[in-house]
Formats: C-alpha cells, structure tokens, sequence
C-alpha cells in the first residue's frame, strides 16, 4: 500500500504542466528565462494567465495525492506526508523531462494545503509579504519555507507533519542553491525583469 501510495503521487506530482503551456505556445522554458517550468518563468516568457493556470496545475499536484489520502485514512499523517514529499519529488524530477523538473513551490504549497491547511496559509502570507516587499519570486520562497518548520510546531501539529515540514524546507532549499548563489552575489532576477 505504501510503495503504491508513492508511485502514484510521484506520478500525479510529475506532470510538467509549465513545460507543456510553454509547448503549446512554441516555446521550451528549459531553453529561456531563468529555464525553470514553474509559474514564475512562465510569467516572465509567456504571460501572466499561464502563469496562473501553471500554479494553480502545480498547487493541485500535491493537493490531490494527499486529500486523497486523507479521505481513506484520515489523521494518517505519515501516509499523508509521504504521499506529499512524493509528489514534490515527482515534480522537481519529472521522468517525463529526463528527471529535471521544477522547484517545488507551487506543489509544496499544494501539498500544505491539504496536510497541514493553517501552516500552508501562514507560508502564503509570508511570501506574499517578502515577494512585495523584494519582487524576487526565489527570496520569498526560501524565507517563508524557512519559517515553515517553526510554524508546524507552533501550531502543535503531530510530531510527523514536523518531520515532513522540514523534509519539505530542505528540497526547497536543495532546488534553489543556484538562486541563493545568485542572491549572494545580486544578481538573481525580480519578476518583470528579463
């Protein structure tokens, strides 16, 4: 049941649904912008429609494995975050694009959603707040993924969900150790700019 549980939210979490807006436009992201498939490079080359199908697509990829899951076996927070983590994976190493995929953000947030419902409310604030105070889409990211973990435990969630909260900093942290190079050295791009 576990193994099924995590082949199929890896699945659902690897639909590349950046990439294939871009295709449907004539465009490959991976080839331009910052050559990311997620919303924030689909609003810099394509527009900011897509760029809203794009995150509410990748939301929903780590929505669903974990409602799911929480509808047959409710208050099962191990199950639940494993089919969560599996979904993130599934989209920042998508087989269908030779394991390179997105960030994991907008699925985090997905995943958070169904998991943990007042944390991931929390997180969206954070980065709403940090994205319009910087305009820097990777800077709010880091910051409000950062505060996740103490968020959890302040709310007083199951031990569990502060394990998986913490597994999800860390793959935020691992996909944006280029933008961290590049915010140390200012010249990570703000939304807008090309």
């Amino acid at each position: 049941m576990i193994l099924f549980v995590c082949l199929l939210s890896f699945i659902i979490g690897s639909i590349p649904w950046g990439y294939l807006i871009g295709k449907a436009k004539g465009i490959d992201l991976r080839k331009t912008g910052s050559g990311n498939i997620g919303a924030t490079n689909v609003m810099r080359i394509i527009g900011k429609k897509e760029a809203l199908i794009t995150l509410l697509l990748d939301i929903s990829k780590g929505f669903i494995p974990v409602w799911l899951i929480s509808l047959i076996y409710p208050k099962n927070f191990t199950l639940m975050g494993l089919a969560g983590i599996f979904a993130i994976l599934g989209h920042c190493f998508t087989p269908f694009l030779k394991f390179k995929g997105g960030k994991g953000v907008a699925t985090s947030i997905g995943v958070l959603l169904a998991y943990t419902p007042l944390s991931a409310l929390i997180t969206i604030m954070i980065w709403i707040f940090v994205f319009k105070a910087s305009k820097i889409s990777s800077l709010a990211a880091l910051i409000s993924f950062a505060l996740l973990p103490v968020t959890v435990y302040i709310i007083n969630y199951p031990n569990d969900a502060l394990i998986f909260a913490s597994l999800v900093t860390a793959i935020i942290y691992l996909r944006h150790i280029p933008n961290i190079k590049r915010l140390l050295k200012g010249t990570e791009l703000k939304v807008g700019e090309k």
